[in-house]
């Protein structure tokens, strides 16, 4: 899976009327990169300049049911956008995971009101009434993005030469996140990477040295990544001790990219190991092209699972192998329209493919559950080659290939 999160986009009034008409360039430009390699963006949410994606393979898509995306804005007294924090929650393989892109307070001074925001913003991600655990009770949280938290005490030239130095240990004591993190309980349950590299901010755009204008403000590690697994209650005298995890996360690298310049911050990756015991290993839906070939449609078997709830709103979508999103379909069908026969368990339905010519590009058929909001079945990829499918029979009539 890649999990991105972009602060300080153009938010401008047309580039956001733009954006709402189309594919933000941001959006566009991450699904060329990451659809060849097969991974599809499975959801994503903006408020004003911050933006979040989440991309998985898609062999993962029946098993990755987006629960919500939400935005809460923390600026101007928590009416405006411009800070704030975006959420998506999700369940994965059955765990919950909630994914949190965020833009705290700039300045020294506003520590205090950074560690407000970030106790509000999680505050906000409960949902209610839709069975959704609390936040805290999630199997992971993921928080990153530009949190804005600066070194204390040190001066400027202090902080240039133990970076020029790699003393980067010399920093850490007085990284205001790191303070935090000791004296708040909740925070401290937060983990994060060693800050082996160099602070991310500030630098003058398209080069890599610290600020030099007449602000030059002191270089700190702005941009960061976090992550919290559910807390296990210890196993007391009269508690049964719990059975070991079986969701577990593991980082294996956390590092800037210094050769980027766009910005006066330098983006910052977190690579990491998840290894779980799924609680869902059956999708939904299982989708098989029944292999009846006409010029003009395909015949399509899918099955049910028992605990399965269709909705008349439900569609099949056909996809070449490498689509981007879920509305990246070739054609689709609503489920209910083009129905042959059903039973408690099987389902047939046609889809119309005469739009279709000759290739040789691999296809997938995709059900979308509109209760779910999700990809609840995915097939195996098949080719199309509906030229081919007619053979003639002696009277000179075609037949369709089976």
């Amino acid at each position: 899976m890649y999990v991105i999160g972009l602060q300080e986009m153009n938010c401008g009034i047309m580039s956001l009327l733009s954006d709402t008409a189309f594919e933000d360039p941001w959006s566009s430009f991450f699904m060329d990169v990451l659809s060849p390699l097969s991974f599809v963006k499975v959801s994503s949410v903006r408020m004003q300049g911050l933006l979040l994606l989440v991309f998985a393979k898609y062999q993962h898509l029946p098993f990755i049911q987006i629960l919500s995306t939400k935005s809460t804005p923390t600026g101007l007294f928590g009416y405006w956008g411009n800070k704030g924090g975006v959420n998506i929650c999700l369940k994965l393989y059955g765990y919950y995971v909630s994914i949190i892109n965020c833009h705290l307070p700039p300045h020294m001074a506003n520590n205090v009101q950074r560690l407000e925001h970030f106790d509000r913003i999680l505050e906000m991600q409960n949902i209610e009434g839709h069975g959704i655990p609390n936040i805290l009770d999630h199997d992971l949280i993921l928080w990153f993005g530009d949190m804005n938290f600066r070194i204390e005490d040190l001066g400027l030239h202090c902080v240039r030469e133990a970076i020029k130095n790699r003393c980067y240990c010399d920093l850490w004591q007085k990284d205001q996140l790191i303070i935090a993190k000791r004296r708040d309980p909740l925070l401290r349950e937060f983990q994060e990477g060693p800050l082996l590299f160099p602070p991310t901010y500030k630098f003058d755009k398209n080069s890599d040295n610290y600020d030099t204008s007449e602000k030059k403000r002191k270089p700190a590690w702005t941009d960061r990544i976090l992550w919290r697994l559910k807390r296990q209650p210890p196993a007391g005298s009269h508690t049964p001790r719990l059975p070991a995890s079986d969701f577990f996360l593991s980082l294996k690298s956390y590092i800037s990219h210094m050769m980027y310049t766009v910005s006066d911050h330098k983006p910052v990756t977190g690579t990491f190991d998840m290894e779980l015991k799924p609680l869902v290993c059956v999708p939904l839906i299982t989708l098989v092209p029944e292999g009846l070939w006409t010029m003009e449609d395909m015949l399509i078997n899918y099955f049910l699972t028992p605990d399965f709830i269709s909705s008349s709103w439900d569609w099949i979508g056909l996809y070449k192998v490498g689509f981007r999103h879920i509305n990246d379909y070739v054609c689709y069908v609503w489920v209910t329209d083009n129905e042959v026969s059903f039973s408690d368990e099987l389902n047939q339905v046609y889809i119309n493919i005469s739009d279709i010519r000759e290739t040789e590009d691999q296809f997938l058929l995709c059900y979308y559950s509109n209760n779910r909001r999700s990809v609840v079945g995915i097939s195996n990829p098949f080719k199309i080659q509906p030229h081919a499918f007619l053979e003639k029979d002696p009277l000179d009539e075609a037949q369709p290939q089976i």
